[in-house]
């Protein structure tokens, strides 16, 4: 079964999250999309991770571009206050100095597996190993 935009339909005015390329999650009602995959969430909220601690940042009315879904998926309102036991809601410049710190440590180790590639001959210099194929 193909997934396409036309099955965004069933979650039209529902409460769901989305996943981006980047790693971002945001949380809100999909009021509309297109053709593209591109989606309009109503309400939205972006949640982030640091740790073991989690802030929600209020984003109101959001646009996100389609190509950069990763993953979509609708919310059980009856499960939607619920938080897994190793998480716990933190305050959001806590959350965001640790979120950002995890980034950085995970950016300089994949610098350094990018360079330990490129010297065994794995990934062409300029393009990074994104145009192997």
């Amino acid at each position: 079964m193909f997934t396409t935009a036309a099955q965004l339909l069933d979650l039209t005015d529902k409460k769901i999250t989305a996943v981006l390329r980047d790693g971002k999650k945001f949380i809100g009602v999909l009021r509309s999309w297109d053709q593209f995959g591109n989606i309009v969430l109503e309400s939205t909220i972006e949640r982030i991770y640091g740790g073991h601690k989690f802030a929600e940042v209020p984003r109101g009315l959001f646009l996100i571009r389609g190509e950069n879904v990763l993953l979509l998926g609708e919310i059980d309102l009856d499960k939607d206050d619920y938080v897994p036991e190793p998480y716990e809601k933190g305050d959001v410049d806590e959350v965001f100095a640790v979120y950002r710190q995890e980034l950085d440590e995970k950016r300089a180790k994949d610098k350094a597996k990018l360079k330990k590639m490129k010297a065994m001959g794995f990934v062409d210099g300029e393009t990074g190993g994104d145009a192997l194929f």
